[in-house]
């Protein structure tokens, strides 16, 4: 911060200048006049919505293409144009920014949802300085005023080009992009390193839970499900019907985005009304997904370990059994279970999972006591995993929010009078 801060003494002690985007330049719009059609196979490439919400700099070889004609009339972009995105399902993620870095070596075009701004003086702002100015809070808070809606948020191209923005003198510009350059790469690094982290970890704890779960030594009685209990089907309700207090229930979808190995509670409600239509799994029973968009998806499962029944979803099945409900669970998970189940599922445009074939796949019986101390060492191993998984993030998170403060502490500068 002294270099800064000596630049700032010796360059502009009485404030920086502030100008509005209207006074600075112009915005151009997005691809014109296509059809579906013609992003089926395309000539020409395109920078998409994510391409800019994602990056700070935008991607200039992404694999989007659409088909652009010789004489058509499109705007294609130049290295310190700032591309945008137009509207946003909530207003803090609306008007988000990238920046062309470098000269396009080919044409390049913007999707329809976004737009360009175009300096009028290309020499005004540093390129990189912009990728980080238009994120600055500063800067992104009168972008977000910009916008309005209610279930969409569109942004006023009018109300946009009053966001006013500090122009520092090229000297600081430069140093402000070379320490934020730098902690950009460092904290990309930092992150890196902890999802290889969380990475190793899941595939550390696959290894061991499959390997506890193998039996390949010893003499276990493997048996159909069919023989060690039986399926129910669960009975339809729909989202439309959902509470925020009444009748306890699981969605298939719910087992592969909210669950893990069992669950106590769930995190849907179906008004009480119902309960006489609805069928419900019993503490015990293993709770499984019937569909998917994908076949790894198909026969994901979840034990149900509340006190109480619980509704379930026409397209899941409970099993109901004798065996250690979380045992059970963890076996679903394992390699050579989803090797076995993936050769009868459907595989149609949705992937399904008959209780005829749930019924015909195999599952070790050891003791009680062996099942027991599985589940003992899989739910410490699992809790480790968690604790990981919940707590790199969280660290992720904390770094961002330390590189996003002090980004913004080297963008806020002193107007000048």
């Amino acid at each position: 911060m002294s270099r800064i801060d000596a630049l700032i003494a010796e360059l502009c002690p009485e404030g920086v200048e502030f100008k509005a985007l209207e006074e600075l330049g112009v915005t151009y719009g997005g691809l014109t006049g296509k059809t579906k059609a013609d992003f089926s196979d395309g000539n020409a490439r395109f920078v998409s919505y994510k391409n800019i919400f994602n990056n700070l700099a935008v991607n200039l070889a992404p694999d989007d293409f659409v088909k652009v004609g010789p004489d058509e009339s499109q705007n294609s972009l130049e290295i310190g144009d700032v591309l945008f995105t137009g509207s946003s399902e909530t207003p803090d993620d609306v008007g988000m920014s990238a920046v062309v870095l470098e000269r396009p070596s080919e044409a390049i075009f913007l999707n329809s949802f976004c737009f360009g701004y175009r300096f009028n003086d290309d020499a005004l702002l540093l390129p990189g300085f912009s990728k980080y100015i238009f994120r600055s809070d500063v800067v992104r808070q009168q972008i977000v005023m910009s916008a309005s809606g209610v279930t969409r948020f569109n942004i006023s191209k009018k109300r946009f080009l009053k966001v006013r923005i500090p122009i520092p003198p090229k000297e600081i510009q430069q140093e402000i992009v070379k320490i934020l350059d730098a902690f950009t790469e460092l904290e990309a690094e930092l992150e890196a390193e902890l999802e290889a982290e969380l990475e190793a970890r899941r595939r550390q704890y696959t290894y061991y839970r499959d390997a506890l779960l193998a039996f390949s030594d010893q003499d276990i009685r493997w048996a159909a499900m069919a023989e060690v209990g039986e399926f129910f089907r669960g009975r339809r309700f729909t989202k439309a019907d959902y509470v925020d207090v009444g009748v306890q229930c699981v969605h298939y979808g719910d087992i592969y985005t909210q669950y893990g190995t069992g669950t106590e509670k769930t995190v849907s409600h179906v008004r009480a009304d119902m309960a006489s239509s609805l069928r419900f799994a019993q503490p015990g029973d293993l709770i499984i997904a019937g569909v998917g968009e994908t076949v790894e998806d198909v026969g994901k499962a979840v034990a149900w370990l509340g006190q109480d029944e619980v509704a379930i979803h026409d397209d899941c099945f409970a099993f109901r059994h004798s065996l250690n409900p979380r045992f059970v669970s963890y076996y679903f998970q394992t390699t050579a279970f989803h090797a076995e189940k993936n050769k009868f599922v459907a595989r149609a445009k949705v992937k399904r999972l008959s209780a005829e074939s749930l019924a015909k796949l195999t599952i070790p019986v050891p003791s009680p006591e062996e099942q027991a101390r599985i589940v003992a060492i899989l739910d410490k191993f699992d809790a480790l995993v968690n604790d990981i998984s919940v707590g790199l993030p969280a660290e992720i998170a904390a770094r961002r929010q330390q590189y996003a403060y002090y980004r913004d502490r080297l963008l806020t500068f002193k107007e000048a009078a």
